[in-house]
């Protein structure tokens, strides 16, 4: 019997999920989370094989579970279920050991399926993703420009960004500037949509 968890913070979702699994004679829906933290709690109580986490959750990101989990939880394989297939994120999610990537749209039986080829230690990413992230490539920001970016995407001055990124204000400009040539628009907050829109931050 594969035990599974089923992490998604919209109830619908993660009921119809655990619903679906639930009908396979050789899979059981051990423990349901809303968001991150109840993820990762409901994962060191249980146990289960395969973790199904939504990618964007209150408080940790399904990104971040999975890495979590790989620590914590080493016999948890983790999937990821989303209906934003950004080909940045899918890059992430990889490399943090995430084994499955597909989108909500996916039919009951794919899910199932996946589940099987996660627990017997295989990997799965759903075509069309793989063929978006391959067709963006990697992200041309580097670690640093992605990290102001992100501090500066709730439109804080350049002097909060520093302090928070523990930058000189001068270089947090410089991040920004060059963060927005590189993503070809013309200042930071279109320079945030643009690497939200791909993935990249």
């Amino acid at each position: 019997m594969i035990r599974v968890l089923i992490a998604d913070d919209e109830n619908l979702v993660r009921s119809a999920l655990a619903q679906m699994l639930d009908l396979e004679d050789d899979i059981e829906v051990v423990a349901e989370a809303a968001d991150g933290a109840a993820a990762l709690a409901s994962a060191r109580a249980t146990s289960p094989d395969v973790a199904v986490l939504d990618l964007q959750m209150p408080g940790r990101d399904g990104i971040e579970v999975a890495r979590a989990l790989a620590e914590e939880v080493p016999g948890c394989a983790s999937m990821v279920v989303t209906s934003h297939g950004r080909p940045g994120l899918l890059q992430r999610a990889l490399k943090v050991g995430v084994a499955a990537f597909l989108p909500k749209t996916t039919s009951a039986e794919t899910l199932a399926r996946v589940v099987r080829i996660v627990h017997g230690s295989g990997r799965y990413v759903d075509p069309e993703l793989a063929a978006e992230a391959m067709a963006a490539g990697d992200s041309p920001l580097t670690p640093r420009e992605a990290d102001v970016l992100e501090a500066a995407e709730g439109g804080a001055p350049v002097e909060a960004i520093a302090r928070e990124v523990s930058l000189s204000q001068r270089t947090v400009r410089n991040y920004l500037s060059s963060a927005s040539a590189k993503l070809g628009v013309g200042n930071r907050h279109e320079a945030i949509a643009r690497a939200r829109q791909m993935g990249w931050i």
